[in-house]
């Protein structure tokens, strides 16, 4: 037994420091998370007071606490978080999602199509994978039950299409990575508009994986359209939810004209600057706009009433504060590991290496897999993004692309992947589906997130914007 403690302690002093570190919070996340089942936030706020002590460091975490709330881009995820609630609370989405199911739900398979599009949209506004199963799942799953949908499939397709929400913009959670690519190429090194084109760009070869996916499987369990009784007409979902249906302009609009004239309408009437202001606060303004669009096209006008908004934000407070939380706690993380040069020593042993392209895309691939498996995935953008971004870089992969990927190989792969696949877990309450069945039947669905996220990222498929 001492030779095994002499041995522990001989690699505590010839392993890296920032393995050591690395060690240390991936150890307490997982004993707080799994051992204890306490929340994530919790979990990876006492990670940050162990990394403090172990550090001595206790002298400069006011400094860690001011980094972390004086980042902008934190107060861009709580705006767009309680747009999110306020869509959802209006049932202005329920009405988008009805839309969408009445033009799939006749074909064979339609219901989960029509989960992978209305979850993919619903996800983008909440970047919350397992508060959009339950939101759109609600409906999605017994739809696609009652068409012949195994439990396990409906479970997957609707907690899979969801957690593309972690990728697509304008989720709160793609934010982060934008901040890890200005880190290190500076401020004005590309504008929302730019970021932003990419990541749709990306989003759309993830969304047609998925609808492939749902085809093959429904080609395999002979899965049928859903009853023509249990469907509302195109015409009927129109008239109660067509207002609802511009929501998608409303968002998205802003980005794309801040990409295509950012350098010419916008820079000559407002000059550099205030081109450079306006982009910079578009992220902002969108989720205020989209908000105040809802409360004037919600059909019960006491829902949105003073009284009942408070009411409404009040009661979500739980539901915002665990997100909130680890971003928070993240960055504090991120700005402890930035004074220890953590990052940094990790990327150096990386490259060191010596991987090719190909073996360096498999090797991130990889990390930001079983990383994610115990760590959520906004918390891993945050803390080692940047370092990411530059191996990836220096190994001949697109700066832009790779700082584009983050949220999908760190959020979507955290979400989708046990035991931290939340998503899953959601989905297979909602579908009362078997464990084991749902967790095989997954593993296929991981497999193919996992090949396409290494396609993308050799450059082997076209992506808009770059």
């Amino acid at each position: 037994m001492q030779e095994f403690f002499n041995s522990i302690g001989a690699w505590f002093e010839i392993a890296p420091m920032c393995l050591i570190y690395l060690g240390v919070m991936l150890t307490v996340i997982c004993v707080w998370f799994l051992a204890f089942k306490r929340p994530v936030y919790e979990a990876v706020g006492i990670s940050f007071l162990v990394l403090v002590a172990i550090t001595g460091t206790w002298s400069s975490i006011w400094g860690y606490i001011t980094d972390a709330l004086t980042t902008s881009l934190l107060y861009s995820m709580v705006a767009f978080v309680a747009m999110s609630i306020l869509l959802t609370k209006t049932e202005v989405v329920d009405s988008c999602i009805a839309v969408i199911l009445s033009l799939l739900g006749r074909i064979s398979g339609g219901a989960g199509y029509a989960a992978v599009i209305a979850s993919s949209f619903v996800g983008a506004l909440s970047g919350s994978g397992p508060g959009n199963v339950m939101a759109t799942g609600a409906i999605t799953i017994p739809a696609m039950k009652k068409s012949g949908f195994p439990p396990e499939l409906a479970a997957n397709v609707e907690s899979n299409a969801s957690y593309m929400g972690n990728m697509i913009p304008p989720s709160s959670n793609i934010v982060a990575a934008m901040g890890a690519f200005i880190a290190i190429y500076g401020d004005g090194s590309i504008s929302q508009g730019e970021f932003w084109v990419v990541l749709w760009g990306i989003s759309l070869w993830f969304i047609l994986q998925r609808l492939l996916m749902v085809f093959s499987f429904c080609k395999y369990y002979k899965v049928k359209p859903i009853p023509k009784e249990e469907l509302p007409t195109l015409k009927e979902t129109l008239k109660a939810g067509w207002k609802g249906l511009f929501l998608p302009v409303i968002i998205l609009l802003p980005f794309v004209l801040d990409f295509f004239f950012k350098d010419t309408f916008f820079t000559e009437r407002l000059g550099a600057d205030g081109a450079k202001a306006l982009s910079s606060s578009v992220l902002l303004f969108v989720g205020g706009i989209s908000a105040i669009y809802a409360c004037l096209i919600a059909k019960d006008k006491k829902t949105v009433s003073i009284k009942n908004l408070g009411k409404m934000f009040s009661e979500s407070v739980k539901v915002i504060a665990p997100s909130i939380g680890v971003c928070v706690f993240g960055y504090m993380i991120g700005s402890l590991f930035g004074e220890l040069n953590v990052a940094d020593e990790l990327g150096v042993i990386i490259q060191s290496w010596n991987f090719g392209k190909l073996g360096m895309v498999l090797a991130i691939c990889v990390i930001t897999c079983i990383m994610g498996m115990v760590i959520p995935g906004s918390s891993i953008v945050v803390i080692f993004g940047p370092m990411f971004i530059t191996s990836l870089a220096s190994a001949g992969v697109d700066p832009l692309l790779a700082a584009a990927m983050l949220p999908c190989i760190c959020g979507v792969m955290c979400g989708i992947t046990p035991p931290l696949g939340l998503g899953m877990y959601a989905g297979m309450t909602l579908a009362e589906s078997d464990f084991t069945k749902t967790f095989n039947n997954n593993l296929f669905w991981v497999a193919a997130q996992f090949i396409l996220q290494v396609l993308i990222l050799m450059g082997w498929l076209p992506i808009l914007g770059l």
